[in-house]
């Protein structure tokens, strides 16, 4: 599983010109799902990102995690974070899990996540062509792969 995780100071997701979700200060989550995904692997993304210190405190020192502030979630789901540029210049989604494994990960990643910060979270359409807007606040971006936990 890999997240983009932007701290954002509003986003939001229009589908068909219509806005299906928004927030304000808060995290904007895009989530892609390979096959080799697991329950562990939303347990150990969504806890770490509930308890990600990056938003600044009294002293300006990013400290204090998204339940600290009180903040809002937009997860959207998206494959291409799993392409592939090692050959030629079309990336390829091999990795990319297939909708019938993705889709129920996706829906058990939202609702683990709004376990972990008892609130709901916001969420685009899984495969819907979205336009997701948003403000990066600082900015910030994290990446985190959970193939590779650092």
């Amino acid at each position: 599983m890999r997240a983009v995780i932007q701290r954002v100071s509003k986003a939001s997701v229009k589908i068909d010109e219509k806005i299906k979700s928004n927030i304000n200060k808060g995290l904007l989550v895009l989530l892609g799902v390979e096959d080799s995904d697991t329950d562990e692997d939303i347990e150990w993304l969504t806890g770490k990102i509930s308890r990600l210190r990056i938003f600044s405190d009294e002293n300006g020192v990013m400290n204090l995690s998204i339940q600290d502030e009180d903040g809002d979630v937009l997860v959207v789901s998206q494959f291409t974070l799993h392409a592939s540029t090692k050959k030629g210049n079309r990336p390829s989604y091999i990795k990319a899990a297939k909708p019938d494994f993705a889709i129920p990960m996706y829906e058990k990643f939202v609702k683990h996540l709004e376990t972990e910060l008892k609130k709901p979270v916001q969420t685009g359409d899984f495969g819907a062509m979205m336009e997701v807007g948003l403000v990066n606040d600082g900015p910030v971006t994290i990446i985190i792969d959970t193939k590779n936990r650092e």
